[in-house]
């Protein structure tokens, strides 16, 4: 892999983007302080700003690391403000896999936005870092998550019952993934 650190990505609607101290009001608003958005996922709502403002920073601080990738997802139509988030949770080096986490805001819900993100990471993934291999679970529990991949050319690989983890206890995890020989260009 080519590592390069997280880089600006843009599509025909979005602004991915590192995350800037000043994203801590958006970041609490939009997203990480609803417990609907965070109901599958593996961390608490934030309860307050400084909450979320504690984790910017920590995830600003990684930027050095030239193997972290971690994006806002920006809506162009909202202006700068974060709607979203979406980064690789987890790097099989020696495997070439990148495993892809992402949450949205609950306005931005059913617009296409976070298929439209996942995309153009997969993209940047493949094309510029030289991965072989991008994968992402989610709960069968929720199943639009598993539309968004379905919708960026992901196949289904399997469920792995009672192998994961999130704010509903224990649970089962269906596996989808696209290898770089299966791609399609960016505007498919």
């Amino acid at each position: 892999m080519k590592h390069c650190g997280t880089q600006r990505l843009e599509t025909e609607r979005l602004v991915l983007r590192r995350y800037t101290p000043q994203d801590a009001a958006a970041m609490y608003k939009n997203w990480a302080s609803d417990n609907d958005v965070v109901k599958y996922l593996t961390w608490p709502a934030h309860i307050s700003q400084k909450t979320s403002q504690g984790v910017i920073e920590d995830w600003v601080n990684q930027y050095a690391n030239e193997g972290y990738y971690h994006w806002a997802i920006v809506w162009k139509e909202n202006g700068d403000e974060p709607i979203g988030d979406i980064a690789v949770v987890e790097m099989k080096e020696k495997a070439s896999v990148a495993h892809i986490g992402y949450c949205l805001g609950k306005v931005w819900w059913g617009k296409g936005i976070m298929p439209e993100a996942l995309k153009a990471v997969m993209y940047f993934l493949f094309d510029v870092v030289k991965v072989n291999r991008v994968e992402a679970r989610h709960d069968p529990r929720n199943p639009n998550s598993g539309k968004v991949m379905k919708k960026c050319g992901m196949q289904y690989e399997g469920t792995l019952r009672s192998s994961d983890w999130n704010n509903q206890g224990i649970c089962d995890a269906c596996y989808y993934a696209l290898l770089k020989q299966e791609r399609c260009s960016p505007g498919a």
